[in-house]
């Protein structure tokens, strides 16, 4: 048994744009519909999305076996959720809401074995190291992970030639509509003010020698941000595409006064 290549983090530094989808439905059939369709990667947000660690692992399983690259993003960056996600088999992990280097700097000690960072040893549990069964898993572990911090507030990206400083940080995802609430533009990340600091952020890390991400659902401003040299992009997000068919499915067999009348209880 070997240890998985991680492919993302290794197209991280070819001239190739990877473009992936958000998945925020929490079903393992979910994740095998989304692993098949031809994204570079899929991204499991457990951030906003009601995932849990078992199920987090279970969309691992569906995706397994398909060609394409899995990213995971907790509620939150703590040493114990870190240590469970790399356990359970994560080697890509999103952090959001990462404001400073210091920030930055703890995780990347918490995503590394020692001597490098301070992750703990359970390799007899771990599906990470095939329970024991991938040899010498303890010093190669570390190579394979590949760690993204969000800088997603104001504070991120006046900190942010700081942020992608820190060694250990693979690269920086921009977050247009956290972002774009901070900057007063709730709601609206494709105002051009929030567009031009995305811009500006991304030749940062760039500058840096680190991978610049962001999600973009617009398909012009997807297209802007990969010119602009994002190596990263989501282009969609499951359940927001989900949504949007059925409800114009719906408009087109459906009196839209009759169905109003039926949820309104009449």
């Amino acid at each position: 048994m070997k240890l998985p290549k991680n492919k993302f983090k290794a197209a991280l530094s070819s001239n190739k744009t990877q473009f992936g989808l958000w998945m925020g439905l929490p079903d393992s059939i979910c994740a095998e519909i989304g692993a098949g369709a031809g994204f570079d990667w899929l991204l499991i947000d457990a951030e906003h999305a009601p995932y849990n660690l078992r199920g987090i692992q279970h969309n691992l399983q569906a995706m397994a076996p398909y060609d394409v690259s899995a990213i995971v993003r907790p509620a939150e960056g703590t040493t114990a959720i870190i240590k469970q996600l790399l356990d359970i088999g994560a080697q890509s992990l999103l952090i959001p809401m990462v404001n400073t280097a210091e920030q930055a700097r703890q995780l990347v000690q918490d995503s590394l074995y020692p001597p490098q960072g301070i992750r703990g040893l359970g390799t007899s549990m771990a599906r990470a190291a095939h329970w024991n069964g991938i040899p010498d898993y303890l010093h190669k572990a570390n190579d394979e992970i590949c760690l993204i911090v969000q800088a997603e507030t104001q504070q991120a990206i006046e900190n942010l030639e700081e942020i992608v400083a820190v060694e250990g940080v693979d690269g920086v995802f921009i977050g247009p509509s956290d972002l774009s609430a901070s900057m007063g533009y709730v709601g609206n990340p494709g105002h051009p003010d929030v567009v031009a600091v995305v811009e500006q952020a991304i030749q940062t890390i760039i500058k840096a020698g680190k991978a610049a991400g962001v999600l973009a659902v617009d398909e012009k401003l997807a297209k802007g941000y990969a010119k602009k040299g994002a190596k990263f992009i989501g282009v969609g997000v499951d359940a927001s595409l989900l949504a949007t068919s059925v409800r114009n499915l719906a408009t087109q067999f459906c009196d839209p006064d009759e169905t109003t009348k039926l949820t309104a209880g009449y």
